[in-house]
């Protein structure tokens, strides 16, 4: 661990990595929902097959790459690495004819995301002391997000005021992927502490499924169970009445609240636990996920359920990755957050096809309800936690 000042720059620049692959990613992610649905056999079922399968490959390879960053001591190549895997894929969806296409492009670009993710967030949590942990990942996400707001106002931009096609987007989407690399290269100082051990996969493994990391996990697992991604929300939008052109705008609403909440949860979990601050984002995902049911088709309130999931976001992936360095030795900091990514993907994998299925067959009562029952138990679950610990 190093000096939380002198290294903050780190996480400064993990975050300027991540504002311009955000700008990119979203410029193309806020209109792939619509695209998907405008191909041969695009359906909403075939939407939450796509996300869903995607985002477990992602998850998956999260737990391979945090343990070979833990094996070889090293976490910038493996950032490096699937930063350029996400960037050099993204552009082919505007070759993608059919939902298979898209499939395969975006298996590979969350590949890319899964070879990153884990090393990254163990590359954070070293350079900061423990005490910053939160505001550490607040900031980092801020920052993001703030890419995922320039990403879709650029899609909506570009495509009102120039005329571009969907496919012109994609395209786009190239050059802020390029600057993010440039960043990994000058940018991102290496920090990994010196192992006093060999390291081994299933030793390093049993260290980390054990004990209170492992009770997180489980309750972890059943939140991601019924929490959906923002590709409903931005479909939803689409249904209460927004025109294609400005479904970026209203995924633009989502993650300005995303941005803006990030670091003041970051630092309100810092002083006031990480556990209690992650139920109030679980209960925030649960309005959320009322509100697309109850809410009435109309436009404005499209934009109200997006801010309000934007909420969610901004708490919860701030604060669940700020809790896992208290559970676990540097040493397998990085096989720790593999493993986490592999079980919130595995359920993710569920939750987006379930949610999918159910809203097509029948109806966003179903889908709705579905969600808000297995993340209130979710929340139920960390209470008894937070009181346990």
């Amino acid at each position: 661990m190093v000096d939380g000042e002198g290294e903050l720059r780190n996480v400064y620049m993990l975050g300027l990595v991540s504002f311009f692959t955000d700008c990119s990613s979203e410029m193309v992610f806020s209109l792939l929902p619509v695209y998907i649905l405008g191909l041969p056999g695009g359906t909403i079922a075939s939407l939450g097959l796509v996300e869903g399968t995607a985002e477990a490959m992602s998850y998956a390879l999260r737990a391979v790459s945090g343990f070979f960053s833990d094996k070889f001591r090293k976490r910038k190549p493996f950032i490096l690495f699937g930063y350029a895997l996400s960037n050099i894929a993204k552009p082919l969806f505007a070759a993608a004819t059919e939902v298979s296409h898209v499939m395969v492009i975006r298996v590979v670009e969350r590949m890319g995301k899964g070879v990153r993710t884990a090393p990254r967030d163990a590359l954070i949590s070293a350079s900061v002391p423990p005490g910053r942990w939160g505001e550490a990942f607040g900031l980092h996400r801020a920052l993001d997000q703030m890419g995922a707001i320039v990403g879709p106002l650029t899609a909506t931009g570009v495509m009102v005021l120039l005329g571009w096609t969907v496919k012109d987007v994609f395209w786009l989407s190239l050059v802020p992927g390029t600057a993010a690399l440039v960043v990994i290269l000058f940018g991102i100082k290496e920090i990994v502490g010196e192992s006093t051990r060999e390291f081994r996969f299933l030793e390093g493994l049993r260290e980390v499924v054990r004990g209170d990391f492992a009770r997180l996990l489980v309750i972890v697992a059943l939140f991601s169970l019924g929490a959906f991604n923002f590709s409903f929300i931005l479909l939803n939008a689409r249904l209460m009445g927004v025109g294609d052109p400005l479904i970026p705008i209203v995924y633009a609403a989502l993650n300005v609240t995303h941005a803006l909440v990030a670091l003041p949860a970051g630092k309100l979990s810092d002083r006031i636990g990480r556990a209690r601050t992650l139920g109030v984002g679980y209960l925030v995902f649960v309005v959320s996920a009322g509100l697309l049911y109850v809410s009435p088709k109309a436009v404005p309130f499209a934009y109200l359920i997006a801010a309000v999931y934007g909420v969610y976001m901004g708490v919860v992936e701030t604060v669940q990755r700020a809790l896992i360095p208290g559970y676990v030795e540097e040493a397998v900091l990085g096989t720790a957050y593999g493993v986490y990514y592999l079980v919130v993907g595995s359920a993710f994998f569920v939750s987006n096809t379930v949610v999918g299925l159910l809203w097509q067959s029948q109806g966003l009562w179903a889908s709705s309800a579905y969600s808000v029952a297995l993340c209130l138990a979710a929340f139920l679950g960390l209470t008894f936690f937070t009181r346990g610990s």
